[in-house]
């Protein structure tokens, strides 16, 4: 939409009856935050493919993300709606919310350098945003369920964790109580203000739910990959590790590269979101990891050894001091929502990486998309 709430280009087919008729009242939609992100587009497509009306909120602060908007048009036409628009805008989402049948919550500040060089911006967008949302819902009579990611960077540096390496990555340490991987009883102990802004939502999306009685689910999510992420140094790893070998650069390595991760694959997730949404009810108000777990976890240089198997020869790399806040290693524990719910990760890390290799080798082959192609910047304001 555009800042006086006339609708984009990208939902004018959806706004368009085209027979003449008076409009009929819009059906209630699933609205999701940050839905031009590589998740948000992946559930989003999920969901339009089985004919639900999409809400897409999302300020386009991430630069190249009006593609998977593109993208989304162009394979669901009018049952998208997009809003171009920043969660901090408390009036903007109360509108939306009112007329959504679920929310998925992925609107946020998401790189830990950023929020050191400005803390300010990223708590008001991550915890400031959230609670706008959690407001919005809890003025509603009947709420409707709300799935909310957080991080694994609310547990902070996990010190009390013993790790040795061995070989290539580092490994817990034998009988510590992580060799099935850090669960949901670790204290909360950020380190960066990007942890603690997340934590923040985070505590308040579970208080909600406990005081409140909203049906509010907390993702605290590793690292989540796969194709339509834009994946830079500061966020989004593997898909910086797998473009650089495509593009043939170097990548700095921060720390000794033994730092172990449990990848995700993004339709492993899609599956884990739906599944919160349809058990809102009897998952809220607690917090899931959710992750690859141990099968999945991988070190940086283990991914860098893969990268070579599919691509060739790498650039070497460059080493650095390893940053604040970084975990040596975390692997999530995902048996809570795996006993709720019966999910688990069906997609190897091979496969994975793999497809985002494919990926990621014919999106640099395509022509770029323009960043005013089909959308209009700027926010969206109550019509």
């Amino acid at each position: 939409m555009s800042p006086d709430g006339a609708v984009t280009p990208l939902a004018a087919g959806a706004a368009r009856g085209g027979t003449g008729r008076p409009s009929l009242p819009p059906r209630r939609t699933v609205l999701i935050t940050g839905g031009a992100g590589f998740i948000g587009a992946t559930l989003a497509h999920r969901l339009l493919s089985a004919g639900t009306l999409v809400g897409v909120l999302d300020s386009l602060a991430r630069p190249g993300v009006e593609r998977n908007l593109r993208w989304l048009r162009d394979n669901h036409g009018e049952l998208l709606r997009v809003t171009i628009g920043d969660v901090r805008d408390a009036l903007l989402v109360r509108r939306l919310v009112a007329r959504a049948s679920a929310v998925f919550h992925f609107a946020a500040q998401v790189a830990v350098t950023t929020s050191l060089a400005s803390p300010r911006p990223d708590f008001d967008v991550n915890a400031g945003g959230t609670l706008n949302l959690l407001e919005a819902v809890r003025g509603l009579d009947d709420p409707p369920p709300v799935v909310i990611t957080s991080t694994n960077k609310v547990y902070g540096t996990c010190e009390r964790l013993a790790v040795t390496a061995n070989g290539s990555r580092y490994v817990a340490a034998h009988g510590s109580p992580a060799t099935r991987g850090i669960d949901e009883s670790w204290p909360v102990d950020p380190r960066t203000p990007y942890g603690c802004s997340k934590a923040a939502a985070d505590q308040y999306a579970l208080d909600y739910a406990r005081t409140f009685g909203i049906p509010t689910v907390v993702f605290r999510m590793s690292c989540i990959y796969g194709p339509r992420q834009i994946g830079t140094e500061e966020q989004g790893w593997v898909a910086h590790f797998v473009r650089s070998a495509i593009e043939g650069t170097p990548v700095t390595i921060y720390g000794d590269g033994r730092q172990v991760r449990d990848l995700l694959h993004v339709d492993d997730l899609v599956e884990a979101l739906l599944l919160a949404r349809a058990q809102a009810r009897a998952l809220a108000g607690q917090p899931y990891n959710i992750g690859g777990g141990p099968e999945q976890a991988v070190s940086l240089l283990e991914l860098l050894d893969l990268l070579q198997e599919l691509h060739g020869p790498l650039p070497a790399c460059g080493f650095e001091a390893a940053r604040a806040g970084d975990q040596r290693y975390y692997v999530s524990d995902t048996r809570r929502f795996q006993a709720a719910t019966g999910w688990r990760p069906r997609i190897g890390v091979r496969e994975g990486v793999t497809s985002l290799y494919r990926w990621l080798s014919d999106a640099r082959a395509r022509p770029a998309v323009p960043a005013s192609a089909g959308v209009q910047r700027g926010t969206a304001r109550a019509g």
